[in-house]
């Protein structure tokens, strides 16, 4: 098969949908398929070469840093994208991985040449908006009009949920990487039903990290490791406002980068066992997450998956986890900060005593286990078999 990925972000970038992305193209060309990944040329000094397997469309930067950047979808890029595809092999299957311009672009394009579609759910459009701005309500009314422009007959509303549907309107099989999404998908009538796939692991890289990792927990304090961008969505700052009230004698590592770091860094400024480890590799972040003693999640109803608690999961090391929804789809092997109702305060409250617990348990060696069936499930090889059965499914169809 020939699948065209089409993303938000270029894969060069940060963010768990491109990480997730760049696995499943590297499995699916292990087994044989031809991946073309459409998204935003990159700007900035991150911005790569030349790759045979990208489309990089013509795109203006978005953020102060340059590492993100937006495609318009309108005519002028349907003309690019169309010239660019007739260098390369017919295409099978095109496979939507964004939630607003490369959707857009994605599903324009598959329209043009009546090409299926199966669309992935990675963005809770809704939470992630009002996260951000006090805004939200025009924003989305925004976003709407502005997919009902570019997908002609995607659908009417105002809301988060209607601008999913409009772009699920055009697929013939959608998917969602976590249970607690796909029923959400469901139940709000973006597409039924929808097919529960989770994001993977590099399966070499996890044997590699746990193969350099030591049989036995090396001596000292209990050892936290948060990472994520840092943005308000990810609650950074509020989990570390409960690590200041926790007092826990413990070392905490936080990875990753983002607009909130210096705040970030003035709320622990004289702590001596806080470091700010910037942005590390993926293998070199797997690594960090293996040594830990446990992972700290603290976004709540954002996630779609929460990939950080899987990897972490997968690598033996429990999660500290703030999401409900998130620690449900786990099963186990994890502290669950009990739920506070929306109150911010409280929630800190929570989180500084969970963080307690966990300290306590990991000093004393009665740490929880993470399941043994997700550190399996979670494998992309397997990831990626499933995913080609939906592929397949939706190729029978289209025949």
């Amino acid at each position: 098969m020939h699948i065209v990925f089409f993303g938000d972000q270029h894969l060069d970038s940060l963010g768990g949908a491109q990480v997730s992305m760049r696995l499943q193209r590297e499995f699916l060309e292990r087994a044989g398929h031809t991946v073309t990944v459409v998204a935003p040329r990159m700007h900035g000094p991150r911005a790569g070469g030349f790759d045979a397997a990208n489309v990089d469309l013509p795109s203006m930067p978005i953020t102060a840093d340059r590492e993100y950047a937006m495609s318009w979808p309108g005519r002028s890029t349907d003309r690019f994208l169309d010239r660019a595809m007739t260098r390369r092999p017919p295409v099978d299957l095109v496979h939507v991985q964004a939630d607003f311009w490369g959707g857009f672009i994605g599903h324009r394009y598959a329209e043009r040449h009546g090409i299926p579609v199966v669309h992935t759910m990675h963005n809770r459009v809704d939470v992630g908006i009002r996260a951000v701005t006090p805004l939200a309500a025009p924003v989305l009314a925004f976003l709407n009009a502005w997919r009902r422009r570019a997908l002609r007959g995607s659908g009417s509303g105002t809301d988060g949920w209607a601008f999913l549907r409009g772009l699920a309107a055009g697929a013939s099989a959608v998917t969602a990487p976590s249970t607690h999404f796909a029923r959400r998908l469901e139940e709000h009538d973006v597409f039924s039903p929808v097919d529960v796939v989770w994001n993977g692991i590099d399966d070499d890289v996890r044997e590699a990290t746990l193969a350099a990792a030591p049989e036995e927990r090396a001596p000292g304090r209990p050892r936290f490791v948060w990472l994520g961008r840092m943005s308000p969505e990810k609650r950074l700052l509020p989990f570390l406002e409960a690590f200041v009230a926790a007092g826990v004698d413990a070392d905490l590592e936080i990875i990753g980068g983002g607009a909130q770091r210096a705040a970030a860094e003035k709320i622990v400024a004289g702590l001596p066992h806080v470091r700010f480890a910037g942005k590390l590799s993926y293998p070199e972040t797997l690594a960090r997450i293996a040594a830990a003693d446990a992972l700290v999640q603290t976004s709540i109803g954002f996630e779609t998956q929460g990939m950080t608690p899987f990897e972490a999961a997968t690598l033996g090391t429990p999660s500290v986890i703030s999401d409900p929804d998130i620690a449900a789809e786990l099963g186990g092997g994890l502290w669950a900060v009990p739920d506070a109702d929306g109150d911010e305060p409280r929630r800190i409250a929570a989180l500084a005593e969970t963080l307690r617990q966990a300290a306590s348990d990991i000093a004393g060696g009665t740490a929880p286990v993470p399941l043994p069936s997700v550190a399996e499930a979670f494998r992309q090889s397997s990831r990626t078999a499933a995913m080609v059965e939906v592929y397949e499914r939706v190729l029978a169809g289209a025949r």
